[in-house]
C-alpha cells in the first residue's frame, strides 16, 4: 500500500497575517525569487490587489490602508524585498513603529453593576459638590437614570423608588439621599417618552400640513379654475363650451 506524502499545516511555516491565508505569502515568497526588477515590482502591485479585494470593505476607506499593506507585505519577506513602494509610503519595521498604549479597564470590583460605571462616577462628582439646590437636583438626576436603569436591566419585576433610595445611599456610603418632596423618579423615563411623543406628533403635524398645503394650492386652484371655465363655458357655451370640455 503506497502512502501518501501529505503536507499539514502544522509542519508548514508559520503564517504571518492569517487574514490574508496561506496563498499570499507563499506569493510573496515567490516575489522574492524573480530576478527581473520590473516584472517582480507588478507581482507585488498585485499582490497588494489581491490583499486589498480580501481585506474588509470598510478598511479600504482608510487613509493609511495602503501603507499598512506594503509594511505588511515587506515584513512577510523579512524586509528582503527591492521593490520601489509608491510616493508618500515608508515602510517601517514592527519594532519600529508606534505602539498604541494599552486601554485601562477598572480593576476593582463594582457593586450595583446593572446601574453602571457613569452612574458611580456621578455619584462621586456630586458627593463633592457643596450643599444646595444643584446638588438636589443631580441628585434627583441621578436617582431617576438609576431607575429607568433598573427597569431596562429588570423588566420582569416592578421596581420602586424604595430600592432606588436604598441603593442610592449605600453606593454613597450614606452621603447622598434624595431630599424630601421629591418629584416621582419615573419623571426622566416619562420626560423621554413626551419628547419622543411631541416628535413624532409635531412631524405628522408637519406632514399633514404639507400635505393639505398642497392640496390647497393644487385642488383649490383647479376648483377655482374650473369654477371660471364652468363660467367661462356658460358664458360662451355656443362658441368654445365643447372645445374645453375636450381640454
Amino acid at each position: 500500500m503506497n502512502e501518501l506524502d501529505i503536507a499539514y499545516n502544522t509542519e508548514r511555516e508559520h503564517v504571518r497575517f492569517p487574514e490574508y491565508g496561506r496563498s499570499i505569502q507563499e506569493m510573496v515568497q515567490h516575489a522574492l525569487t524573480i530576478e527581473h526588477p520590473q516584472k517582480r515590482q507588478k507581482t507585488v502591485e498585485t499582490i497588494i490587489s489581491l490583499m486589498i479585494q480580501l481585506g474588509p470593505q470598510g478598511n479600504r476607506n482608510m487613509d493609511d490602508y495602503r501603507d499598512k499593506l506594503w509594511n505588511q507585505v515587506f515584513e512577510i519577506a523579512n524586509y528582503e524585498l527591492d521593490v520601489t513602494t509608491p510616493p508618500g509610503i515608508i515602510i517601517r519595521r514592527r519594532e519600529d513603529r508606534a505602539k498604541p498604549e494599552p486601554i485601562g479597564y477598572p480593576t476593582s470590583t463594582m457593586r450595583f453593576r446593572h446601574y453602571g460605571n457613569g452612574v458611580h462616577r456621578l455619584i462621586e462628582k456630586a458627593i463633592e459638590m457643596p450643599d444646595g439646590p444643584k446638588k438636589e437636583g443631580l441628585v434627583e438626576v441621578i436617582g431617576s437614570y438609576m431607575k429607568l436603569a433598573y427597569k431596562t436591566w429588570n423588566k420582569e419585576h416592578y421596581v420602586s423608588d424604595d430600592i432606588v433610595k436604598e441603593d442610592l445611599e449605600l453606593i454613597s456610603g450614606g452621603r447622598l439621599e434624595l431630599h424630601e418632596g421629591y418629584e416621582s423618579l419615573d419623571r426622566l423615563a416619562a420626560s423621554a417618552k413626551n419628547i419622543k411623543n411631541m416628535d413624532t406628533q409635531s412631524g405628522g403635524v408637519r406632514k399633514r400640513t404639507r400635505g393639505r398645503g398642497k392640496k390647497n394650492k393644487n385642488g383649490g386652484s383647479g376648483n377655482n379654475n374650473g369654477g371660471g371655465q364652468n363660467n367661462r363655458g356658460g358664458n360662451n357655451s355656443n362658441n368654445s363650451g365643447g372645445r374645453r370640455h375636450r381640454r
